[in-house]
Order: structure tokens, then sequence, then C-alpha cells
């Protein structure tokens, strides 16, 4: 039973770990807003 419990300590330290990271991200980085062009071949525009 010592090592199960071991085993779960781990996995439960893994998991806060991963989540205050990612609650870190999202909380203190802002994204950059950018103007996003792409140009579309003639090809695939319907014919009129």
């Amino acid at each position: 039973m010592p090592t199960l419990f071991r085993f779960l300590l781990v996995i439960g330290v893994l998991a806060g770990l991963t989540y205050a990271a990612m609650f870190a991200l999202a909380t203190l980085i802002e994204p950059e807003p950018r103007e996003m062009t792409s140009t579309i071949p003639t090809s695939r525009l319907p014919p009129r």
C-alpha cells in the first residue's frame, strides 16, 4: 500500500504543477493582436 500512496502522491504533485503552469500562462501572458492577411488563388474563387 505505501507504493500506491507514493505513486498517487507523485501523480497529484505533477498534476498540480501542470495546473499551476497553465493557470500562470493563462493569467500572466497577454497575446499581441496582429493583422493577418492570406492570399487566395483565383482558381479557388467562384465563377461569376
